[in-house]
């Protein structure tokens, strides 16, 4: 049966995309769900529409990425935090200091959920930080914690 995506199904596709699926998984998943609509000659047509705008999207959101991507490469950005004195900061360094830092260094709001930090930063030195912005535009950014 051909159905067109209503919104993205991992296995199968994205929103706007015609597939041809079993019957069977159509009247019993997709369908009931809201997840595809029978593929008509107008359907059709307005899917491509919602395709053609889905990659559009996605184009401008990639070059978004790669714009701030090109800022903030290379760029070492330092913050402040309590810290004892063998190096050993009082609390921790997380995801929203981080984000807060690179605004005050380089002017740039990113969302948190592009730091990728896999434990919280305990002691004072340089650390590199991962910062996902699109999923094929992805960098390192230094980070130098200093006692305050």
């Amino acid at each position: 049966m051909k159905l067109i995506l209503t919104s993205d199904v991992p296995p199968l596709g994205k929103k706007g995309d015609v597939v041809d699926v079993a019957d069977g998984y159509a009247r019993n998943f997709l369908l009931p769900k809201k997840k595809a609509v029978k593929a008509t000659e107008g359907a059709i047509r307005t899917a491509e529409a919602l395709r053609r705008a889905r990659e559009e999207a996605e184009r401008q959101a990639k070059e978004e990425a790669e714009r701030i991507a090109t800022q903030l490469v290379g760029t070492r950005v330092v913050i402040a935090a309590q810290a004892g004195d063998e190096g050993k900061l009082y609390g921790s360094v997380g995801v929203a200091d981080i984000v807060e830092g690179i605004k005050k260094f380089t002017g740039v709001e990113l969302d948190r959920k592009a730091i990728h930090l896999e434990n919280p930063i305990r002691e004072i030195g340089l650390h590199d930080v991962q910062v996902v912005l699109h999923p094929e535009v992805q960098f390192p950014i230094t980070l130098d914690v200093i006692p305050a």
